[in-house]
């Protein structure tokens, strides 16, 4: 029945991203199908047992319209699975979706996790998967899916580097034959640069601003070079001190320096990774020079401080928020590939 949509020569079906702020799932020679916040929205018994109302954006709508007893939970915290049962649910719920299981209704399922994850982890997403209804599922590193979607020729002998700034950690890669030589990882993403923006308002400002204020600012107006390209708006909070809305004036030199610890923390993971990758993959990197992608990849002027501080080129990768979906997509037409860098269990 299912013999259209199969070949033989086909790696695998379908490809999850499980990202800490979305979940993108792509199928094979349609592309992404779901891009959705990796978010659930329950409610609790006095039991403790949870009922799943709602995933994705329907888990926002559900939030807003009904936030009384409705709780809400990301199960994927740093790209690895928190709550296991509310994982499997949001995994059932996005697998189910009719434009996936139209295609598939057993898939074999691809699942990208961060660099150095635990056999426990590992464990924890094949039986959520499982669970969610997968015939069989294969595992890989994010950053060798972000590098294949930059792409960056990965089976050569030659070194290459990709820079991944997800939602909860960036990945720095250096991969060469289809195998990552080295990555360093830290715990630095999108969310620990709102937490920067709220804080700095709070402690710098005294004024109390959401969190979807703090990533808006963050897009719109963050920037990790200070002096450059100024930029100004204004924003309203409620005053620490009288508990009043106040209107402030902000600036782009503003957002910079609220981010600017976690934009070192990435650089200084950069030169560490250098440090630790062979001398003649060195050499290649700084012929070649690095690939950003991820969403953090879009922050203003992020490839010219990480050019100017590891002094090597520096490009973003086209469309970066898709690079690891682009990357996965590719892999499940590519048995021999997918057979190289899926991680052992």
């Amino acid at each position: 029945m299912f013999s259209f949509f199969r070949s033989d020569t086909a790696a695998a079906d379908v490809y999850i991203d499980l990202g800490t702020a979305n979940t993108l799932i792509s199928v094979r020679g349609r592309g992404v199908l779901l891009n959705e916040p990796s978010l659930v929205a329950y409610t609790q018994g006095p039991n403790g047992r949870k009922k799943v109302l709602a995933c994705g954006h329907q888990a926002k709508e559900v939030l807003a319209k009904t936030p009384g007893n409705v709780l809400a939970q990301k199960p994927i915290r740093d790209g690895v699975i928190a709550d296991f049962d509310l994982a499997e649910e949001m995994l059932k719920d996005f697998l189910l979706r009719p434009e996936i299981k139209k295609a598939h209704s057993r898939p074999r399922v691809v699942v990208s996790l961060p660099y150095g994850v635990t056999e426990v982890e590992k464990k924890a997403v094949i039986e959520a998967c499982t669970q969610a209804g997968a015939k069989q599922v294969f595992l890989i590193d994010e950053p060798m899916a972000a590098a294949i979607g930059s792409g960056l020729p990965i089976k050569s002998a030659t070194g290459n580097m990709v820079i991944d700034i997800g939602g909860g950690t960036t990945e720095i890669a250096v991969i060469a034959l289809a195998d990552i030589v080295y990555c360093e990882a830290v715990r630095v993403g999108g969310h620990r640069l709102d937490e920067a923006v709220l804080s700095y308002f709070k402690r710098e400002k005294h004024l109390i601003i959401s969190e979807a204020l703090a990533e808006e600012l963050k897009i719109n107006l963050g920037s990790a070079v200070s002096k450059k390209d100024i930029k100004h708006t204004t924003i309203q909070g409620r005053d620490i001190e009288t508990g009043l809305p106040r209107n402030l004036d902000v600036s782009s030199e503003d957002i910079a320096f609220a981010m600017n610890g976690c934009i070192q923390e990435i650089i200084n993971a950069g030169h560490k990774a250098l440090e630790n990758t062979p001398p003649e993959l060195v050499s290649d990197i700084i012929e070649n020079g690095v690939v950003l992608a991820g969403g953090g990849a879009l922050i203003r002027h992020l490839d010219l401080r990480i050019r100017n501080e590891l002094r090597l080129p520096v490009r973003i990768a086209e469309n970066p928020l898709v690079a690891i979906a682009r990357g996965g997509e590719l892999v499940l037409d590519d048995p021999e590939l997918l057979d190289k860098i899926q991680l052992e269990v």
